[in-house]
């Protein structure tokens, strides 16, 4: 996993990529989406400035980073569809 120095980014910017980070307890296609998501926000963090767009591509991103990885956990019914 990529890691990134958020050393003099702005609070926004380093609560996001925290809350992004891939969860340890997951496994198996939850963990593969998790570990994307994260790379792929620390390519954009990388790439981009601090601002409020960047601010809601991070949330944007996990909100679907949390969405793939709750489908990937019913699909492999380690959670049960109601």
């Amino acid at each position: 996993m990529t890691t990134i120095d958020l050393a003099g980014r702005n609070e926004a910017t380093r609560h996001l990529m925290r809350t992004m980070r891939p969860n340890p307890n997951l496994d198996g296609i939850a963990l593969d989406i998790s570990v994307a998501a994260w790379e792929h926000a620390v390519q954009m963090v990388s790439l981009l400035g601090d601002g409020p767009e960047l601010s809601a591509g991070l949330r944007k991103l996990r909100e679907a980073k949390d969405t793939f990885v709750i489908q990937a956990l019913l699909d492999s019914h380690v959670i049960s569809d109601p």
